[in-house]
């Protein structure tokens, strides 16, 4: 398996993670007060839109060719970076 494979599977990895987070936001939100819950739905909404960035990131990657794929690598550890600090951000907020 070549190295970007690898580098794709564990970002997929650790966005599969992500994913389960926000899904536990969603559940909390669901049983908050309906201010907490309107407020952590914006959050949580915020937040899919970097997931949906992340995703993209991942597509580029495995659409790249083996020898460009280090110059995709950075925008997708970038994207990866804003969506983990968004993450722990809300749930900062909303313990």
């Amino acid at each position: 398996m070549s190295e970007k494979e690898l580098y794709r599977q564990k970002m997929k990895a650790r966005l599969d993670e992500l994913m389960a987070d926000i899904d536990k936001l969603k559940a909390k939100a669901s049983g908050a007060s309906a201010d907490v819950k309107l407020k952590l739905t914006q959050h949580i909404n915020d937040i899919e839109v970097k997931v949906d960035e992340g995703k993209a990131k991942l597509a580029e990657l495995g659409n790249t060719k083996e020898e460009r794929w280090e110059s995709v690598k950075e925008g997708t550890e970038s994207a990866w970076e804003a969506l983990k600090h968004a993450v722990k951000d809300v749930s900062a907020k909303f313990k």
